[in-house]
C-alpha cells in the first residue's frame, strides 16, 4: 500500500510519518530530507522554486523505481513529499492504479496559527524532524501553493485534525 501523508507547512506530516512507520513496519520517503542531504548543498541564492520542482520531480522517479520493489515485497511506503498540489497527488493516484496497487491518503488537517508556532519552534530548537529553516515568507507562500484535498480524494482517506 501506498499511504499519501498531505498537508501544509508544520501540520506534523514527517513526525506522522514516522510514527505510520513504527505502527505498519512500513519504509518513509521524506522529501525534507532528500532535498537536505542531495540538492541543498548545491543551491544558489538565485536558485528558485522551479530548481526545486526539478530536483523533486528526478528524487521522485527514482522513488518510483523503489515503491515497485517495496510493493514486490508486500511493504508498504510512506510518501512524506508535502503532496501540497492536486496534479502531484494526482500523479501519484494514477502510478498506483496503474500497477495494481492500493493507495491510502492521509490530510493533517491543522490550523495556520499552530503550523506556524511548530515551524518557529522547529526552526529554534532543530530536534528530530528538521531538515532546514523555514522562513516567515516560505511559510506564507505554502498559504497560497498548498490545496486541501478535495473531498473525492478525501473518499477512504484519513483526516486527522489538530496532531
Amino acid at each position: 500500500m501506498i499511504h499519501l501523508i498531505v498537508g501544509n507547512t508544520g501540520s506534523g506530516k514527517t513526525t506522522y510519518a514516522n510514527e505510520l512507520k513504527r505502527n505498519i513496519k512500513g519504509v518513509v520517503f521524506s522529501i525534507d530530507t532528500w532535498n537536505n542531504v542531495l540538492f541543498l548543498p548545491d543551491k544558489k541564492e538565485t536558485d528558485g522554486l522551479d530548481w526545486f520542482l526539478e530536483r523533486i520531480e528526478r528524487s521522485e522517479r527514482i522513488m518510483l523505481n523503489l515503491i515497485h520493489q517495496l510493493e514486490d515485497l508486500k511493504t508498504d511506503t510512506i510518501l512524506d513529499l508535502g503532496l501540497s498540489k492536486f496534479g502531484h497527488r494526482e500523479k501519484f493516484r494514477k502510478f498506483a492504479e496503474m500497477n495494481g496497487y492500493i493507495i491510502k491518503l492521509h490530510f493533517l488537517d491543522v490550523s495556520k496559527t499552530k503550523r506556524l508556532e511548530r515551524v518557529m519552534t522547529r526552526n529554534t530548537e532543530k530536534g528530530a524532524t528538521f531538515e532546514f529553516e523555514v522562513t516567515n515568507d516560505n511559510f506564507e507562500f505554502m498559504e497560497t501553493w498548498f490545496e486541501k484535498p478535495t473531498e473525492n480524494e478525501m473518499r477512504d482517506g484519513i483526516l486527522i485534525s489538530e496532531i
